[in-house]
């Protein structure tokens, strides 16, 4: 009796060993610093309508002074009235070429009357921490902060400078203040680096438990169109079936029943042959046939009826805003529609122009592009980036499948993509689909999730940098 007791203490000793070991590297010791990073930056309110990043921007550099960091090495920047954008740099031992952490600052607007809170004020309950910004993207934000802070209060000596951007106008389309723009434009020596880790690929939970973790590593094209018919108008008593509205909506009507070409790369390629596995047989044969070359419509249907599957194997174009008439008793004599689409990392936007003015089969539709496009490679699959978040993933979350994938939406890794700088969307922030309230109401993040993500990125960051090579 007393063999087994022993034998049972010891086994309850290297157990409660293991345990305290990761209760301590999961308590992470300036979680206090953190919570206050946190709350001071979703609490400076940074929209566009009423808000200011320099103020953000102000307020972080003073983290970064307050924790010893050189004044030299933590500059703070303003492209205009409201405007900042701040960049710190760790100094490393200069063995290799420096790594780039970016995060925005500014976040969507958010209305009081709409939400069940102050969407301003960080509140934390029921298990989530919820705030507009709470995820998207101050949660990233904040963590870097925090982690470059906690690596020079333990003397780190990484064998590369890590760089932080903390940037502003990420979330407004063709803004002339973008900050990773603005400074790859004006100050790249700054944030010139070997590649770059950004928002973009978090985790997926389904019913509390994750899923998968996903690694940006492309984005769609963002690019935009007005359709404008023009009408000499007249009486509403006198109506004309060819009247400027209903030309608009039929062309409208073309567009939306007209599907891009599908086809795979690379990175959706990768993503899909992991996801689709655990769906029905059908959308696994429909991607086996894309897979091998078949892109027939008919065959495709089971992919191409799921959303997020569509997205991924072709460009898409949808209409966003509709305009028209001026008055309710007279026929219209100007009606616009913006259509929104979001091209295949490689496809030409021209060729999406034109496509657009066969569908539409109107000469008295004009198609007039909009904005500016973004040409934006895919990252390549770094062997040694993407075994690092294999690895610190599978620790964390065990058994949880590191997809790649193609964002639909954009960031700002287009803009690093562009000037040539690899930018990895990684964050180790799970949530469950469709009840985060990114960019919607009542944005939420689960407490538990934060703060792994934050030890997670930690990890990585100490991985990426050489301070914490692998044996």
């Amino acid at each position: 009796m007393r063999a087994r007791l022993r034998l049972f203490l010891a086994s309850a000793a290297v157990i409660a060993l293991g345990l305290s070991a990761r209760a301590q590297d999961s308590a992470q010791p300036d979680e206090a610093l953190f919570r206050a990073i946190y709350r001071e930056l979703i609490e400076i309110n940074t929209t566009e309508s009423v808000g200011d990043t320099l103020i953000a921007a102000k307020a972080m550099s003073k983290r970064f002074t307050d924790a010893g960091f050189p004044e030299s090495d933590v500059q703070v920047l303003s492209s205009g009235p409201r405007k900042g954008d701040m960049v710190a740099r760790l100094r490393g031992t200069g063995a290799k070429k420096p790594m780039l952490l970016v995060a925005h600052m500014d976040v969507v607007e958010a209305k009081r009357e709409d939400w069940d809170f102050d969407p301003f004020k960080l509140q934390e309950q029921d298990g989530f921490f919820r705030a507009r910004g709470a995820i998207d993207d101050k949660a990233m934000a904040a963590i870097f902060v925090a982690t470059l802070i906690r690596l020079k209060n333990e003397g780190a000596r990484p064998e590369r400078d890590i760089i932080l951007a903390l940037t502003t106008d990420e979330e407004l389309a063709d803004s002339p203040h973008d900050g990773t723009h603005w400074l790859l434009e004006n100050h790249r020596e700054l944030i010139d680096s070997e590649f770059s880790l950004n928002e973009g690929g978090g985790g997926t939970l389904r019913d509390g438990k994750p899923v998968s973790s996903n690694i940006q590593l492309s984005e769609k094209v963002y690019r935009s169109f007005r359709l404008e018919v023009k009408d000499p108008g007249g009486h509403s008593a006198l109506p004309r079936r060819d009247n400027a509205i209903t030309r608009l909506a039929e062309g409208l009507i073309r567009i939306a029943d007209y599907e891009f070409p599908a086809r795979l790369n690379a990175v959706t390629g990768a993503y899909l042959q992991i996801v689709t596995r655990l769906d029905t047989p059908e959308v696994k044969a429909a991607f086996a046939a894309l897979a091998a070359g078949d892109n027939r419509p008919e065959v495709l249907a089971p992919l191409s009826k799921k959303p997020g599957y569509n997205a991924q194997i072709r460009t898409t174009c949808v209409a966003t805003m509709l305009e028209a008439g001026h008055a309710e008793n007279a026929l219209a004599q100007t009606a616009r529609a913006t259509i929104n689409c979001r091209l295949l990392p490689d496809e030409n936007p021209d060729d999406v122009e034109r496509a657009l003015k066969k569908v539409v089969a109107d000469d008295r539709i004009a198609v007039i592009p909009l904005g500016t496009v973004v040409d934006s490679p895919a990252s390549p699959m770094s062997p040694e980036i993407i075994k690092a978040v294999e690895e610190i993933s599978a620790d964390l979350w065990p058994g949880v499948p590191v997809i790649p994938t193609q964002s639909g939406g954009y960031t700002d890794s287009r803009w690093l993509r562009k000037y040539g700088v690899p930018a990895y969307g990684v964050s180790g922030i799970f949530s469950e689909e469709g009840k985060s309230g990114v960019h919607g109401l009542n944005e939420q993040v689960g407490v538990r999730q934060l703060f792994d993500a934050k030890l997670f990125l930690y990890r990585l960051v100490k991985r990426l940098s050489g301070v914490d090579r692998p044996g």
